[in-house]
């Protein structure tokens, strides 16, 4: 069994302090014993206790009295004080890496068959009757502008905290709306009906895919695009393939990430009131999708696409709402990215930290993200104290939001590390990572 509580972390000044990193590698646990002591506050008999001797064994090495050699308690005392296994030569131990960092895709053992149409999965006959016995016969403008700001908050929401505890709440609203689509309205509102359901499909597909259950996502991006093509919304069509281009990146799917943007790009260009904004958001999934291709020159060109287009915005464009998020910021940190998987971190680094001053605190998932992108780039440039720096400091909005989305690229970071661990401000970022997620337990010592 897992320790329920387990020791805690020493402090990060001490494990990277060159006296004491110096002691454990010589296994000189007299002075090991003694800075623990005068630095962590833990005294000989809590030494005991954590490492599983005797009070007066302790007493002995700490006296120079006695040596520990035997290799089960040098892994006990690595264990019983978190010294993390290099600097004992031992290998790593088990408590080391945070279960978010070996966590698997988060796929639900059955997805929907393709075929079948998402609504099969919404309330039956009984349910129906008995939500339409409590729902309102008339449907006014003002209703959808009410439904319209739910969703506007839902999305404020997922931002700063992620949309795993949001999901029960969207999905039951799309449910709601899909029921009172099959009752007769107006033109007028039932177009708008249409238009909100698809929002709604796109927002939980976006949730699901944040949480990096794929099949789900695309199942409800899917049915977004069914709902807005019964209203002929293609610049919402272009949205869509747009978030399943962003799927196929993640999924390490480039193809299917390309022929996605590439759909979105010919429906928002059929469209004559699609805008400036929108198309320079497309252009930039372009850049995404040739980055991970690794096609250098359609990479350059989509991003100088896409600062084109974005010179063209004008104040009084009828944007979307759904778009008005790529401004001037988000373009320069996508700029940054699309750079920076093409490994051109030289390029990619100013860019992403330079949005990162200008984004809004309140965007925990968006700061994780690009903090976690600049780190990156800096390690890509030998740039090891800054790019510890960097991601010790993307930890806290890391850990403020749920998202399978932000633990990936915390792993992808923790795995670019692995040839630097044994430097002390490596050293330092793992200590702060270890008091945010909890650790993998190991198994239970006989």
């Amino acid at each position: 069994m897992p320790d329920a509580d387990p020791p805690p972390e020493l402090p990060a000044r001490l494990l990277t302090d060159p006296e004491m990193i110096n002691a454990c590698t010589v296994r000189d646990f007299a002075v090991v014993f003694r800075l623990v002591k005068a630095r962590a506050g833990v005294y000989p008999s809590m030494i005991a206790r954590r490492c599983d001797l005797t009070p007066s064994r302790v007493g002995e090495v700490i006296s120079g009295r006695r040596q520990l050699l035997h290799m089960d308690v040098v892994e006990r005392i690595a264990d019983g004080l978190r010294i993390p296994g290099h600097m004992l030569g031992l290998a790593r131990r088990s408590w080391e890496t945070p279960q978010a960092l070996v966590a698997a895709d988060r796929e639900a053992p059955h997805s929907p068959h393709p075929d079948q149409p998402e609504f099969a999965s919404l309330p039956g006959a009984d349910v129906d009757g008995i939500l339409a016995l409590a729902s309102q016969n008339s449907l006014s403008t003002a209703t959808l502008d009410a439904f319209r700001s739910s969703i506007e908050d839902y999305w404020r929401r997922d931002d700063q905290h992620g949309g795993e505890t949001l999901r029960p709440a969207i999905v039951g609203q799309l449910r709601h709306v899909v029921g009172l689509l099959k009752e007769s309205r107006p033109p007028i509102i039932q177009s708008g009906l249409y238009a909100i359901a698809a929002e709604l499909a796109r927002l939980t597909g976006w949730t699901y895919f944040d949480a990096r259950q794929y099949n789900q996502a695309r199942a409800y991006f899917t049915e977004a695009l069914h709902l807005a093509k019964e209203i002929d919304d293609r610049q919402f069509m272009a949205n869509v393939l747009a978030c399943m281009s962003l799927q196929g990146t993640y999924q390490d799917k480039p193809g299917d990430s390309l022929a996605f943007v590439t759909a979105a790009q010919d429906r928002a260009r059929s469209d004559l009131a699609t805008t400036p904004r929108v198309l320079s958001m497309l252009s930039m999934r372009e850049a995404f999708a040739h980055a991970t291709l690794g096609n250098r020159e359609s990479t350059h060109r989509a991003i100088g696409e896409a600062h084109r287009h974005f010179e063209l915005i004008r104040g009084n464009d009828p944007d979307p709402s759904w778009v008005t998020y790529f401004d001037d910021t988000k373009l320069i940190v996508d700029t940054g990215i699309a750079h920076g998987r093409l490994g051109e971190a030289a390029t990619a680094e100013p860019l992403i930290a330079d949005a990162l001053r200008r984004e809004a605190r309140t965007n925990q998932r968006g700061r994780a993200f690009h903090s976690f992108w600049l780190a990156r780039t800096q390690l890509d440039q030998d740039k090891i104290d800054q790019a510890c720096h960097t991601a010790t400091q993307a930890l806290e909005p890391a850990s403020a939001v749920a998202s399978e989305r932000v633990a990936g690229h915390l792993r992808e970071f923790y795995a670019q590390l692995a040839p630097h661990r044994t430097e002390p401000v490596a050293l330092a970022f793992e200590a702060r990572l270890r008091t945010l997620l909890p650790p993998v337990s190991g198994p239970p010592r006989p």
